[in-house]
């Protein structure tokens, strides 16, 4: 398989995870852009980028340029979506992928006129532990899944000038750090959910600082979620089936498993994969999808399902961002 030259865009410090990962996973950064020409361009430096770009239409032009990785603010997504696969570009962007599903479906159908993948920098579709668990689940080992419980809390001091606060910089908890819940929820659920039940409280600026959030799908399965930005809260998740339970900590980006059978009390540690080695499993994946046509594999119909949740949710709160159509 060809190599394929990777672009950054943003230049914060996900962003230099990627290029780091990019470097572990044996590649090199082709180029870089972002708003800030000084930042940019010691991003640059300091990753070996072949190609600096102050304006990133010219990098979206640039025609060497085969995958962008986008590690802007999320109120940015859409529009650079839109112009990076408008440049024939394959687009992999963190999450949350877009604001609401109006612009993520917009984004989806211009990739698949183009014939190009667009993916959600999201580890949890990728990371090697879940592709175990799901495997195990799906097996039927541990019986049906009938409930899933997630916490994730981060405290963060009140600067309402911050991206986690800033309704101007598309800030709040769900979007944040929700979107790893909903979509680990959503990976161990046969169906899409279709009653949510949720209480929000918002911070001084009204975007959304703490939520919880339950859920069932068709076949009766159930997901309960607590997220908060201003309490620490450990990154928990349990998935609790019939003859068992499976317990994760830190699931963002787990590499091992606490699996327990019900009926005996056996308790197994499942390890797999490696937690550093998070974006790089994404980048794999990603040229895979790319080079052998297996866009299905980097999920963008839980993506989908995801922002569907979000996007209902946030007009349950009465949550609109400055400037977006919900």
């Amino acid at each position: 398989m060809r190599e394929l030259n990777w672009a950054v865009l943003g230049a914060g410090a996900i962003a230099n995870e990627m290029a780091h990962a990019l470097k572990a996973a044996g590649r090199a950064l082709y180029a870089v852009g972002g708003r800030s020409p000084e930042k940019t361009a010691a991003f640059g430096r300091a990753h070996g980028a072949q190609k600096v770009y102050a304006d990133c239409r010219e990098m979206f032009a640039d025609p060497a340029v085969d995958v962008v990785y986008i590690a802007t603010p999320h109120n940015t997504h859409a529009a650079f979506l839109e112009e990076a696969l408008a440049g024939g570009k394959h687009v992999l962007c963190e999450k949350a992928i877009a604001l609401n599903s109006r612009e993520l479906e917009r984004a989806a159908r211009l990739a698949g006129e183009k014939g190009l993948v667009l993916a959600e920098a999201m580890t949890i579709w990728h990371m090697p532990l879940y592709k175990e668990l799901r495997r195990m689940v799906g097996g039927g080992e541990l019986g049906r899944v009938q409930m899933i419980t997630l916490s994730f809390g981060s405290f963060k001091e009140y600067d309402m000038q911050s991206r986690f606060f800033a309704p101007e910089l598309a800030g709040g908890a769900l979007l944040d750090i929700g979107v790893y819940a909903l979509s680990l929820a959503r990976s161990f659920m046969e169906s899409q959910p279709d009653r949510v039940l949720s209480q929000m409280r918002p911070a001084p600026t009204g975007v959304d600082e703490q939520a919880g959030i339950l859920l069932m799908n068709g076949q009766g399965q159930m997901a309960a979620l607590a997220l908060s930005l201003h309490a620490k809260q450990p990154k928990r998740a349990v998935i609790s089936c019939e003859k068992g339970y499976i317990e994760i900590l830190d699931y963002p980006r787990a590499d091992r498993a606490l699996v327990v059978d019900a009926a005996t009390g056996a308790r197994q540690v499942l390890t797999a994969g490696e937690a550093a080695r998070a974006l790089q499993y994404e980048v794999e994946a990603m040229e895979r999808a790319i080079l052998t046509g297996g866009a299905a594999a980097m999920r963008l119909d839980l993506t989908t399902d995801v922002m569907a949740l979000m996007t209902a949710l946030r007009r349950e709160w009465g949550l609109q961002y400055p400037g977006e159509a919900l």
